[in-house]
């Protein structure tokens, strides 16, 4: 009798002695799936973006529908599958969970996989200021520089509206920041613990309480990116 792989699925644990196999049958079925299930993820950001790009020609919707679509995606879509993916300094993965991924990797990856028209190793060999400067596309950089890291989660606070950003620290890291309902949030591979792929509460993260100086570019709110994504233009 043919097993379907969803079959097997729901009952991992076999009646058989070997249960040793049964369980690596399990395992590679769950890593195909991942894999599949990105592939999938990806190819909906794409008819996403296909969609909302006719819909902005027809007039039925505005750039700000756009804003929001495009934020959605990447932070609820995309992004998740990344979450426990282990950090590692030369870590360059294109496959969450499989391999580690440095904190450039993971925003010129993610990006890209969003369907941003983008070289991920050039973004990703960049200086957190360098880099700034190709995501934004040539809109703002904001830059925050504060004695304390308490007064400089302040002054980002207040400069930030709902959504998403990408976050330069200093010399040293790069991140995204999201604000939803009011709360800011640092998505990021982590070098500190847990040492992976991991979204946290900006304030209570220990590496942003180790520095004083940021980049700020919206993502979310910045037109001349989101129309370079709509068209598959080259953000270079």
């Amino acid at each position: 009798m043919h097993h379907s792989t969803a079959a097997v699925r729901t009952s991992p644990v076999s009646k058989s002695t070997n249960f040793k196999k049964e369980k690596i049958l399990v395992l590679n079925i769950a890593s195909d799936s991942i894999a599949d299930s990105y592939a999938s993820t990806k190819e909906d950001a794409n008819q996403l973006r296909l969609r909302l790009k006719e819909d902005l020609r027809l007039g039925t919707i505005s750039i700000d529908h756009i804003k929001t679509a495009f934020a959605d995606q990447l932070v609820d879509k995309i992004i998740p599958h990344w979450y426990g993916t282990p950090w590692s300094f030369g870590g360059h993965t294109a496959t969450p969970n499989e391999g580690k991924i440095a904190c450039g990797y993971f925003i010129s990856t993610t990006l890209r996989d969003m369907g941003i028209n983008i070289n991920r190793y050039k973004l990703a060999q960049k200086s957190p200021i360098d880099e700034a400067k190709m995501i934004s596309c040539g809109s703002v950089i904001t830059q925050v520089e504060q004695e304390t890291h308490e007064k400089a989660f302040e002054e980002i606070d207040t400069l930030t509206q709902e959504g998403l950003y990408f976050i330069g620290f200093d010399e040293g890291h790069v991140g995204y920041l999201l604000k939803r309902e009011g709360e800011l949030f640092l998505i990021h591979s982590n070098y500190l613990n847990p040492v992976s792929v991991c979204m946290e509460t900006l304030k209570e993260s220990r590496v942003f309480n180790r520095f004083t100086k940021f980049h700020l570019v919206a993502i979310s709110h910045n037109d001349a990116l989101l129309q370079r994504w709509l068209d598959n233009g080259t953000v270079m």
